[in-house]
């Protein structure tokens, strides 16, 4: 698959789309992400949290060099942190973060219309809220929810646009997203993957028509949508399974740089 323009970033989305939610990366998909980091940088956008980024792929990335490693950008939360990966681990670019007031009521917002729209679940794996920081997530089940069980719970996605229709409509200054299978995330206004986009064309010097974006959700009501909203070209998996095919056709078409 050659291409006239190849992308000197590669983008990815991480449940769905590298991993199944919540779970580790296949061995297979870990040699994939060191053999592109090889040849441009590589970048990880998810609404989950550095500990998700950490314990789904870094942990299991095969060895590599200090300069492959350097290569990869995590940008967990949508993009409101930003970390590299060092010989001695992950290093922090910079963290963002919500207010205490901006916290409390997400909280209670995102609470009171899942209470009043009957998708408070009295069964769940997990915690239903979650502070990250510089997100509050909203995991209809639970966070450790078997992935089978979640994909279940809302197959079309009506329960999660009519959350987050609901709740953004109570705490307008701030960003209410629709997250994973099961989830809302909420960050400050204007906070959504095309900001992480930014932020790595930012301090990578990396123009965004050089980039490239892997997602599972692209569709307008989707996660990944403003990535593609915002003219980065973007290739849509329906599972890891797709990301490593797709991979596999990428990577020799990308000259190694070490």
């Amino acid at each position: 698959m050659a291409d006239s323009n190849p992308p000197l970033l590669v983008a990815f989305d991480l449940d769905d789309t590298l991993a199944p939610s919540k779970s580790r990366i296949d061995p297979r998909i870990g040699e994939l992400l060191i053999a592109l980091a090889e040849r441009v940088e590589v970048a990880i956008i998810s609404g989950g949290q550095l500990a998700q980024f950490t314990s789904q792929v870094v942990d299991r990335l095969p060895d590599a060099s200090a300069a492959v490693r350097s290569r990869i950008h995590l940008l967990p939360t949508c993009g409101t942190q930003y970390y590299r990966l060092t010989e001695d681990g992950v290093d922090t670019v910079y963290k963002r973060s919500l207010t205490e007031d901006e916290k409390s009521r997400a909280l209670a917002a995102v609470e009171a219309e899942a209470r009043r729209l009957g998708l408070w679940e009295s069964e769940t794996w997990g915690d239903i809220l979650e502070d990250r920081g510089s997100q509050i997530t909203f995991s209809a089940l639970g966070q450790q929810a078997p992935v089978a069980t979640k994909m279940a719970w809302d197959p079309t996605g009506e329960k999660k646009n009519a959350l987050r229709a609901a709740v953004a409509a109570l705490i307008p200054d701030l960003e209410v997203r629709s997250g994973g299978s099961t989830s809302i995330d909420i960050t400050e206004q204007g906070i959504d993957k095309a900001y992480g986009m930014r932020q790595l064309a930012e301090q990578t010097g990396i123009a965004l028509d050089d980039m490239l974006f892997v997602g599972d959700r692209l569709d307008p009501e989707g996660n990944d949508y403003p990535v593609l909203a915002m003219g980065v070209r973007c290739h849509a998996v329906e599972g890891w399974e797709d990301t490593a095919a797709h991979l596999e056709q990428l990577i020799p078409t990308l000259a190694v740089r070490v």
